[in-house]
This record gives structure tokens, sequence and C-alpha cells, in this order.
């Protein structure tokens, strides 16, 4: 399929999802040119065996609705990046930010691997594009891409790959990896 030039601009609506904990706000934050919608919250009491603070115990916020960044590639194209809340409670929200989405990035912390089990899920059973972004945290041992992917059951096609979502060009590799594997599906798609 050839895409015509056109003056009507383009979006590019990509979800950023992942446990809790994982570095969702900070990836959007990190590569957005404005300064990113935040819906955080302080954790408090009420958090308390809700909240799983294992691996992050020095997080004292929560978002609680969503993150929104943006990025202007070029006049007439943009990418909108929606972070989506980890905690189970406010998954009734992701059907409504994941309408209209070119794919998602989900965010793993192999300190709680288990936790992007969800996202991965939510992904697969609506045929989303997605990829596996190991955000790097600091004193967390590193693990070869393919070891993740094994523990998680991914597909051989589903990129996984290494970042810190602190970097931009980490970001923005993640990014342009979501984008590539996003096209490849639906050119695949097409056939």
């Amino acid at each position: 399929m050839a895409f015509a030039p056109s003056d009507e601009p383009v979006a590019l609506k990509i979800l950023v999802a992942g446990g809790f904990g994982v570095g969702k706000t900070t990836l959007v934050g990190s590569i957005s040119e404005i300064r990113p919608l935040r819906t955080e919250e302080v954790l408090t009491d009420r958090g308390v065996g809700v909240d799983d603070l294992y691996g992050v115990e020095g997080k004292t916020t929560t978002t609680v609705a969503m993150d929104f960044g943006r990025i202007t590639i070029r006049e007439g194209l943009v990418v909108y990046l929606f972070g989506t809340p980890g905690q189970e409670r406010f998954w009734f929200m992701w059907d409504e930010l994941a309408y209209g989405a070119l794919g998602a990035v989900v965010l793993a912390d192999t300190r709680r691997l288990t936790d992007c089990f969800p996202s991965i899920d939510y992904f697969e059973q609506r045929g989303t594009p997605f990829i596996v972004a190991v955000n790097c945290f600091d004193g967390a041992e590193r693990h070869d891409p393919e070891d993740v992917r094994i523990a998680l059951d991914l597909d051989p096609d589903v990129p996984v790959l290494l970042c810190d979502v602190r970097r931009r060009a980490s970001v923005k590799v993640v990014l342009i990896t979501l984008v590539e594997h996003a096209l490849k599906m639906l050119t695949a798609a097409q056939r």
C-alpha cells in the first residue's frame, strides 16, 4: 500500500505499559518535547497491602490515570505517548487508552518480571504490535534479551531490548524499534 502525500497532519499513538514502578512515567518524560502531563499521586497508607513495593522501595508516587507526552518528528507528523497506569485497580482505563494505538512498549524490570505479564497478555489478545524493553535499573542484574524472551514465553518475532528510560537516546531506540516492528506486522498482514 502506498501513501500519497497529504497536507493532513499524521498523529501516531504509542502506549507505554508495564508493571507498577517500572519506569513508564520516566520514559515519557525523558523523550517528550513538551512538559509531560502526569497524573501522579503520593502513595499513602491506603496502598499498603495493595501496592507491592518490592524492588521499588523508594517509590513515593504512582500514576493514577495516565502520562502523556508528544514528539514532533517533522511538520505534520507527531507521535503521542500515553503511559498506562501499572496497578490492576486502574486497568479499566486501558481500553480507552489503547484505542487507535499503533503499538505499545511493554517495560519490564527483571527484579519483578512477572509484573509485565498482564501487559503482554493484553496486547497479545488484541493483536496490538508490541515490543518488550527491559529497563536496566542501577544495581539490578543484567540479563540477555533472549533469556528475557524465554522467561516471558514471547514469540520469536517480538523484539526484546535493553534500555535506560532516563536516557533520551535509549528511549529513541526503543520507539524506533516499536515503529519498525508495527510496520513489519502491518505489511505482513496486508499480504
